[in-house]
């Protein structure tokens, strides 16, 4: 087992601090351009993650650097600050292609099952998962998790639609309508959305649910407000964003939609077909190619609705792999 301050695999191990944002920002880069997932990220998608989806990287990462202080593999436990919900944790790591066949991503997932199982028992809660994510066609990381003792939990497939087809024309009835997103009602999507989800998702706080929006793109973003009284309820909301540094990998441009729900009492009114296709218009008055989003799924063959109706395509996946304890 990999221990802070010890050396194994050729590797020095210790924490990440803020200020390895720049050596983890240059790993990420090289492990995605050897991987070549359809997607890039940027140096801020790296600051925002380690600012808001990692907490107390001190006691819940481990980092190996080589002779020359270049940082080689890491594997993180993280737990979204201020969520509530289900117990979990969620496994992010990675190491240099020219360090891999050596042990060490294995090395460093033993250390974060064990990390993980720490977590969930100092949380109070009885039971919990550990949870990973991999990526279709990952198949050497797929071998990993699973020779570690994960098993398969749930799927997700990414889909986009093309905007030169015809996009659909859809009229609600009154009291709802339609409107564009406002930063002042901002926190009662944050409610519509936990309300719509429910323990399907994790419960967003106020300071959760405003981190991370580097890409966030008001103005292709949509409520539908039922507006029966004098204080609007907000019914449904798809928010969107811009991606623009994955699109010469994709090899297209897109609007992509981050976030689509409608709470339970006003679903079956075509609240989010109205959505959809006020943002593909948004999307295609922008210039966009593709309207794009992610769907998450319980079974590896699963029928989209919706989605195949409006003409959406899918284009990668992934799979969600757990350890219970």
């Amino acid at each position: 087992m990999l221990t802070l301050g010890s050396r194994a695999h050729d590797l020095l191990w210790r924490a990440l601090s803020p200020a390895d944002l720049e050596e983890l920002f240059a790993l990420w880069q090289r492990i995605e351009e050897h991987d070549d997932p359809p997607y890039r990220s940027t140096r801020e998608e790296v600051a925002d993650t380690f600012a808001t989806q990692w907490s107390d990287v001190e006691r819940n990462s481990v980092a190996g650097f080589d002779e020359s202080g270049h940082l080689r593999g890491y594997g993180l436990v993280g737990i979204p600050p201020g969520a509530d919900g289900p117990a979990r944790v969620f496994l992010d790591g990675g190491v240099d292609p020219v360090h891999r066949h050596r042990g060490v991503g294995s090395a460093i997932l033993d250390w974060q099952i064990e990390r993980g199982r720490t977590v969930l028992a100092d949380s109070g809660h009885d039971s919990g998962s550990i949870v990973v994510h991999v990526e279709d066609g990952m198949d050497h990381s797929a071998d990993l998790v699973r020779r570690h003792g994960f098993t398969e939990a749930g799927y997700h497939t990414e889909m986009r639609r093309d905007l030169r087809i015809e996009i659909p024309e859809i009229r609600l009835e009154h009291p709802l309508m339609l409107e564009p997103w406002s930063a002042e009602l901002d926190d009662q999507v944050r409610i519509a959305h936990n309300d719509a989800f429910g323990g399907l998702a994790t419960t967003q706080s106020s300071a959760l649910w405003t981190e991370g929006r580097t890409y966030f793109v008001p103005s292709w973003s949509f409520l539908v407000l039922d507006r029966r009284s004098d204080r609007a309820q907000v019914a449904g909301y798809l928010l969107s964003s811009r991606y623009e540094q994955d699109w010469p990998t994709l090899g297209w441009s897109e609007g992509y939609i981050d976030m689509l729900g409608v709470r339970a009492p006003w679903r079956g009114q075509r609240v989010a077909t109205s959505l959809l296709c006020r943002a593909m218009q948004a999307f295609a008055d922008s210039g966009m190619q593709y309207a794009a989003l992610g769907v998450d799924h319980a079974t590896r063959e699963h029928a989209h609705g919706l989605f195949d109706r409006l003409g959406f395509e899918p284009t990668r996946g992934s799979t969600t792999y757990t350890i219970e304890v």
